[in-house]
């Protein structure tokens, strides 16, 4: 591999670094209101949180490019705030990753909360604990597997992510361009051994990603 290849590396796992770590701060609040809600309005939310399941990335790219773009709502705040644009950027990259991202790091965790049930959660409030103290010393204790395998989806779906990347972020040596898009242009110039290179890592990073998740997972282990 080339200083351009260890360069989108690097730029990839960076990305998917940040990206995990915001998703699992974003993420965690929405997925226990997901757990624990009644509301009206539970199906509507779940179903905008797991929309990337399903749409085309290049669709959620192109809204995501129109609402930060000059014209859109976000687009015309960033300039006012004199912070310029965000397509074409790293920023940019990771706010739409996050949203890319946002459903393989909610839904483990919101299983996860469901799984735990009420009976843990009530002992807590007998015993006098805040619904803070609850959260952070039952519930998250509890749902550490969701958590885990929330990251492990997050940060693999964020490495191998194309479409949206080339939506928002282009192909800016250095600045947007991560491996996979590396890869592409690998394959669009005919040079076959460094397109192998990259994309035999991918596969092993796939295979790693899930034999961490098949390890892990507590309900494998316990019918095994």
């Amino acid at each position: 591999m080339d200083s351009t290849d260890l360069a989108a590396v690097w730029l990839t796992l960076k990305l998917a670094t940040i990206v995990t770590l915001l998703l699992l701060v974003v993420g965690t609040p929405i997925a226990w209101w997901l757990a624990r809600t009644r509301s009206v309005f539970k199906a509507a939310v779940g179903a905008v949180v797991a929309l990337p399941l399903v749409l085309p990335p290049t669709v959620l790219g192109f809204y995501l490019l129109v609402t930060m773009g000059p014209n859109g709502p976000v687009g015309q705040l960033t300039q006012s705030l004199g912070l310029g644009l965000l397509p074409f950027t790293f920023p940019g990259l990771v706010i739409a990753s996050v949203f890319y991202s946002l459903p393989f790091v909610v839904q483990p965790i919101q299983n996860a909360f469901e799984a735990i049930g009420d009976g843990p959660l009530e002992v807590a409030a007998t015993l006098r604990a805040s619904p803070w103290d609850t959260f952070w010393s039952v519930a998250v204790p509890l749902a550490r597997p969701g958590f885990l395998s929330g990251a492990i989806l997050g940060f693999s779906h964020t490495v191998g992510e194309f479409g949206i990347v080339l939506m928002i972020g282009g192909n800016i040596p250095d600045k947007t361009r991560v491996v996979s898009v590396q890869i592409y242009d690998h394959v669009e110039a005919l040079e076959y051994t460094q397109a192998h290179w990259l994309s035999g890592g991918m596969v092993l990073f796939s295979f790693l990603v899930l034999m961490a998740l098949y390890t892990f997972n507590p309900a494998r282990r316990s019918a095994s």
